[in-house]
């Protein structure tokens, strides 16, 4: 970690700690290999922090080069997952289930541009 994010970081934890003293629950999870840390209110729910680390992961999606070979891969998958959360507590609909089924057809379509070697994007 690079020292003002690491002075950041102990600034952070000594903020959380004291609100823990008032009995405010928070948690926290950091990363210190990404220089990311990501607060979470007491009753942040598995399905609510599933629905952020999404929006994360589509707008990877979104910014990511078509011609990259993950893409297909990582869109479509995303566009699934989006279908499921939103629907956690509810029914899919005949309709829902179609796309989910165009989604996967298109990843089975997509992983034969998945190479073994490296590439840099």
């Amino acid at each position: 970690m690079s020292d003002n994010f690491e002075e950041f970081h102990k600034s952070l934890l000594d903020l959380v700690q004291s609100f823990e003293k008032k009995s405010v629950l928070v948690k926290m999870h950091s990363d210190p290999d990404s220089n990311i840390i990501r607060i979470y209110g007491e009753r942040s729910g598995g399905l609510a922090l599933a629905k952020t680390g999404l929006e994360e992961i589509e707008e990877l999606a979104l910014t990511t080069a078509e011609h990259h070979p993950y893409w297909g891969l990582l869109y479509n998958g995303s566009q699934i997952l989006k279908i499921v959360l939103e629907k956690w507590d509810d029914t899919l609909t005949d309709d829902e289930i179609q796309q989910i089924k165009w989604y996967a057809e298109e990843i089975k379509n997509s992983s034969g541009n998945v190479s073994t070697h490296r590439h840099d994007e």
